[in-house]
């Protein structure tokens, strides 16, 4: 029996020392609610996409609609979001020329087949999934036909081939959806500026961009374009961006050649000999002013050389490593602004000092104007008046502490001027 009072007292705790008992930890129950986060109660309404909003019920609309006024505009970066276009034509005047729902949370393109003066619609930034109703309810092709501008980019379109119901648009903004090929533009000869970046598109399609022979601006980036085609017709381009596909050559601009202000290509897989394609760059283009190849596999700037109209050229993210193979852009004579930082020539002594003496006509290298404290009537030594380093510096240093010091004595002088004044009065 003692063994076993012993035994009793130990497990206790109580065995005559002053070792407090053991505690066991009592565990809290573990939460589930993070396990039901997609589960929703019928009468749980904390789901913004399950609430039904209309526009007037975010904005007070006039009752009964107001005949004059023209534009309807609701933004809904802060505040509560329309969820539903409902029956917009009873809601609103029957002149409205521009609607604009950008940032809500609606889903299904409706109620705008009864706005028949519609000629800018901007429905950005929302969770629509397919373009409707852009032919309208009566088989009179409005508000379609109608449409000046369109613009349904930050959507979740996969088929953009309703556009074809709009063949007067001259501005069609479709960036950041799903699409996979380009359709539906063969008829609109009107447009005047196409954006259709960040999708999932792969190839130019020549039929679809034959019928554009007033196109100005055609804006690809971010798709999956491996080659530059189909823009035999497009002979009023002045801007092209491809930038961020899958490029290696620079090719079929033939048609360009006289209108082509701008080019985009940054952050494909360009090098030197894709960069020289006789219908490419190699072409003799007059009014080509601003060119991007940064992030490339340039090696060297020979592709430029004959480019004489260009003004900007920004070749950052190569992998020029020497002056020698920037020397190429000495017979540029309007060059007015050069990026090539991140390339190994940027790391070289005196880069910018060398650059500016190589192309006297820049006034900027990468994002540094040229110039520094002689935009300020301060004359900097060696003629350059680059903003580098070394004695240039050091010279424009002492210049601007001299000026500081005798602009400090003229004041010292009439302080003292004006105490003797003083006394002598």
């Amino acid at each position: 029996m003692a063994s076993e009072d012993q035994a009793a007292s130990a497990n206790n705790g109580d065995d005559g020392s002053n070792v407090p008992p053991k505690k066991q930890a009592i565990l809290a129950p573990l939460p589930l609610e993070w396990t039901q986060m997609n589960q929703c109660e019928d009468n749980d309404n904390n789901n913004p996409l399950d609430i039904i909003r209309y526009p007037w019920d975010v904005m007070e609309l006039p009752s009964p609609p107001d005949p004059s006024e023209t534009a309807l505009t609701i933004v809904g970066t802060a505040g509560q979001k329309i969820t539903r276009m409902g029956s917009l034509a009873s809601k609103v005047s029957p002149n409205l020329t521009h609607l604009v729902l950008r940032s809500h949370l609606i889903r299904t393109m409706e109620g705008i087949g009864d706005l028949k003066k519609l000629e800018l619609l901007e429905l950005y930034d929302n969770m629509i999934d397919e373009l409707r109703e852009l032919n309208g309810n009566d088989g009179d092709g409005l508000p379609g036909v109608g449409l000046r501008v369109l613009d349904m980019s930050y959507n979740v379109i996969r088929d953009m081939g309703p556009v074809q119901f709009c063949p007067n648009l001259k501005e069609l903004y479709i960036a950041q959806n799903k699409l996979k090929r380009i359709s539906g533009l063969k008829h609109l000869k009107h447009l005047r500026k196409i954006d259709l970046g960040a999708n999932r598109i792969r190839v130019m399609e020549a039929e679809e961009l034959s019928g554009l022979e007033n196109l100005e601006e055609l804006w690809l980036g971010k798709n999956k374009i491996e080659r530059i085609e189909g823009l035999g017709k497009l002979t009023k381009l002045r801007r092209l961006d491809v930038q961020s596909n899958r490029l290696t050559k620079i090719e079929n601009l033939t048609s360009q050649v006289d209108t082509l202000e701008e080019l985009y290509l940054a952050h494909n897989g360009i090098d030197v000999e894709g960069a020289s394609c006789e219908t490419g760059l190699a072409l003799p283009f007059t009014q080509l002013n601003t060119i991007d190849l940064s992030r490339n596999r340039l090696t060297n700037s020979t592709p430029f050389a004959h480019l004489k109209s260009l003004t900007d050229l920004w070749i950052s993210g190569n992998e020029i490593k020497t002056f020698e193979e920037v020397e190429p852009l000495t017979a540029l004579t309007e060059l007015d602004g050069v990026y090539l930082e991140y390339n190994p020539v940027a790391s070289e002594f005196e880069y910018r000092k060398k650059l500016a003496e190589m192309i006297p006509s820049l006034t900027q290298i990468d994002a540094n104007m040229i110039g520094g404290l002689g935009q300020h009537g301060y004359v900097s030594a060696g003629g350059g008046g680059v903003g580098g380093s070394g004695g240039n510096l050091v010279e424009r240093m002492r210049q601007l502490q001299d000026a500081v010091i005798q602009k400090a004595a003229e004041e010292t002088q009439g302080a003292e001027k004006y105490a003797n004044n003083l006394v002598d009065t």
